[in-house]
């Protein structure tokens, strides 16, 4: 049961922990992401007497810390852009030595970090065009003007600062009484007995009409480091690694909140500190543009639990020790889907169609014996849209599917789900999906896999011209099956795939005029590969009978796709 303390001690307490090594921070810490200005406002807010949020602490011991739990140092180095962004470096990760170091900084790491760079560490600034390499620039200091007549500030605005305290690299050049804010750090100013002469000393050169302002100005800031305990914390006590990530993800709300696939990412890292290495060599070729995302669903469906979506030490390890068989089964997805004519690029986008077969490759090695229960749930998944909505839970279902069917999917297993069985409804749907929807897009792609080439962009595009339907009526054709002409001519009977160039040529040319100017060779092959029924008119008057004959090919198409 963890035990929590609460405590207090002051800001230059604080930084020399850290700067003895007895604060660090875990190693699913977030990077350091505040500005310059934020720093800035920071100081402000202290010198106003405004109260600094609460840090949460984790108290580490032989009992939570183990060579597999990995922690960074705070960075006592940092670069801003030229708009005084940080460049938000990578921690370096390692163990630590509890002997020494026994607090791990949960919630509080931009603040920590702030002050620590401004008293003791150390800020650049990178000129605008200067390329980005590590630490470097021009060092700048923390400063803040004396001469109360000289402040920069705008009164009336709001949260703007109303001490004048900012970064520069011409300190003392623009204003004679400004006042670097680290010197705060020398005996003098430490040692109460010598501070007064120590500050008579540092305003000697602002105007007699501004020394009570810039003494109380710096007796204040001396306060606020030496004296006054503005770092409270709470700090949690017997508490194991695994409920301190829950902790961390939890308490992750302030400054720039993280994405959630970030707190994973850094959570896994925690207990695989060259995850994202890993993860860089097989998100290429077909994979590149799947992100690391994919990969942590991934591994949870295979050995986690994917509605929980919660990376632990345990998934971890399986992950990483099992890695070599992991980038093995993504290749054999790839070459599988490709003996069917699909390409595994086209589900970057939408890849968690993809987990439940990869969670069946990975458990089956006779996998290729279940090609037709692959295809037929890969096309019943994406034309029945199965995962727009409660996605998790729905990979849970086909993981729990596949395990009672012993590692296999079969039209039976498929059919025993309501969102994947084959009803009548759900053909008439895709049937009428119109062009422009990604139901179509698919269905077309699906029914023309056998002949794409997978090097050329491909178009939807009406066979009938979407144009000539807002035209006159062909001669015999009545006005109420004019009317529902056009109300078809969007829909998939009347859709086909075009490569992007012969689309741009086509244009709005009547499909018999297309038709004419091919070959007899271009002409069995466009009837093939567009599925136009044999005997079929592909004059603009028979549209009618047309469109009912290719609806009923494409219905029987689609059947023997969905298995």
């Amino acid at each position: 049961m963890s035990v929590l303390v609460d405590g207090s001690i002051t800001i230059y307490d604080a930084l020399l922990k850290i700067r003895e090594g007895r604060y660090v921070m875990p190693a699913f810490q977030r990077q350091f992401v505040w500005s310059m200005e934020q720093i800035e406002k920071l100081w402000d807010s202290i010198l106003l007497d405004y109260p600094i949020s609460t840090f949460l602490f984790w108290h580490l011991d032989s009992a939570n810390v183990n060579p597999d739990t990995y922690f960074c140092e705070f960075l006592h180095e940092a670069t801003f852009n030229s708009r005084k962004q940080s460049d938000m470096p990578n921690y370096e990760l390692g163990t630590v030595d509890i002997s020494v170091t026994d607090t791990a900084v949960l919630d509080g790491q931009q603040r920590l970090t702030s002050l620590l760079l401004s008293l003791l560490g150390k800020t650049y600034l990178r000129q605008k065009h200067a390329r980005k390499s590590g630490s470097g620039g021009t060092i700048t200091k923390l400063v803040i003007e004396l001469n109360e007549h000289r402040l920069m500030v705008d009164e009336d605005e709001y949260n703007s600062k109303r001490f004048d305290v900012r970064f520069t690299d011409k300190v003392g050049k623009l204003s004679p009484t400004q006042f670097e804010i680290r010197k705060v750090l020398d005996e003098a100013y430490r040692d109460v007995g010598t501070r007064p002469d120590a500050i008579e000393a540092a305003i000697a050169n602002v105007p007699p009409s501004s020394k009570e302002y810039a003494r109380s100005t710096l007796s204040k800031l001396c306060s606020k480091i030496y004296e006054e305990k503005l770092v409270r914390f709470t700090e949690i006590r017997d508490m194991k690694q695994d409920d301190a990530l829950e902790m961390f993800v939890r308490f992750n709300s302030g400054g720039k909140p993280l994405k959630k696939h970030e707190i994973t990412m850094s959570i896994l890292e925690a207990y695989w500190p060259r995850a994202k290495a890993e993860f860089g060599s097989v998100l290429t070729g077909p994979f590149a543009d799947f992100g690391t995302d994919f990969i942590i669903r991934t591994a949870l469906m295979l050995y986690g639990d994917v509605v929980k979506s919660t990376i632990d030490k345990r998934v971890a390890n399986e992950l990483k020790n099992d890695w070599a068989s992991f980038g093995r089964t993504l290749d054999e997805l790839a070459e599988f889907l490709r003996s069917m004519n699909i390409e595994v690029e086209r589900f970057s986008k939408g890849w968690n169609v993809l987990l439940p077969i990869i969670y069946l490759m990975h458990y089956n090695p006779n996998y290729e014996t279940n090609r037709e229960g692959v295809r037929a749930y890969l096309v019943r998944a994406v034309l029945f849209t199965y995962f727009q909505s409660g996605t998790t839970s729905k990979l849970q279902q086909m993981k729990s599917s596949i395990n009672n069917y012993n590692f296999e999917i079969t039209a039976d297993m498929l059919d025993q789900i309501g969102d994947l069985r084959v009803t009548d409804g759900k053909i008439d749907d895709i049937i009428n999906s119109e062009k422009g929807s990604r139901v179509a897009g698919e269905a077309l792609s699906f029914l023309g896999a056998g002949w794409m080439n997978k090097n050329y962009h491909y178009e939807q595009d009406h066979l009938h011209p979407r144009d000539r339907f807002d035209r006159t009526a062909p001669s015999g054709v009545s006005r109420e099956d004019w009317i529902a002409w056009r109300r078809n001519r969007d829909r998939l009977p009347n859709l086909q795939l075009l490569e992007g160039r012969s689309n741009g040529s086509k244009s709005d040319m009547s499909l018999i005029n297309y038709y004419d100017e091919m070959n007899g060779e271009q002409q069995r092959r466009f009837r093939e590969e567009a599925l136009i029924p044999d005997g079929a008119s592909l004059e603009i008057r028979d549209f009618g009978e047309f469109y009912e004959r290719r609806k009923a090919l494409l219905t029987q198409r689609l059947r023997e796709l969905l298995g």
